[in-house]
């Protein structure tokens, strides 16, 4: 039982992650609307996922050791990585070279934001579920 709540809870978890990185690429995007030759990126976020689910993240960075006296240690493993992270093709390029098409990313920038507090709400109910199902009956 605690297993598959651990699962289920573990999901939301790296579904959040990657719409929390997938947002930062995308307001990137938006922000360099105007830089010459900026090619536009984003995620396959279904790939991601699964990835992510399946435990076919990237590892952390090694920290590096000087001395026999430091902890060895790694760093958290990225919620993505350069696989999932590709360039747009686009519909229209300009001449300048930039990629981003304000259009398409302020749709996909407010689409990510409404899948984004969906996750949360889903998180939240269940949660509160469990917590409702732990309180002794009254």
């Amino acid at each position: 039982m605690l297993d598959q709540l651990e699962a289920s809870l573990a999901f939301h978890q790296q579904a959040l992650a990657l719409r929390q990185e997938r947002q930062k690429v995308l307001a990137s995007n938006i922000a360099n609307a105007d830089t010459p030759g900026y090619k536009a990126r984003d995620m396959d976020f279904s790939r991601a996922l699964e990835d992510a689910t399946r435990g076919a993240m990237q590892p952390g960075l090694k920290l590096a050791r000087t001395s026999s006296h430091h902890l060895a240690g790694e760093g958290a493993p990225s919620a993505l990585d350069s696989r999932h992270l590709l360039y747009r093709e686009p519909d229209q390029p300009s001449l300048d070279g930039n990629t981003v098409d304000m259009d398409r990313e302020r749709s996909a920038f407010a689409d990510n934001s409404v899948r984004y507090q969906a996750a949360l709400t889903i998180i939240n109910s269940r949660i509160q579920g469990l917590k409702q199902a732990m309180q002794p009956e009254r």
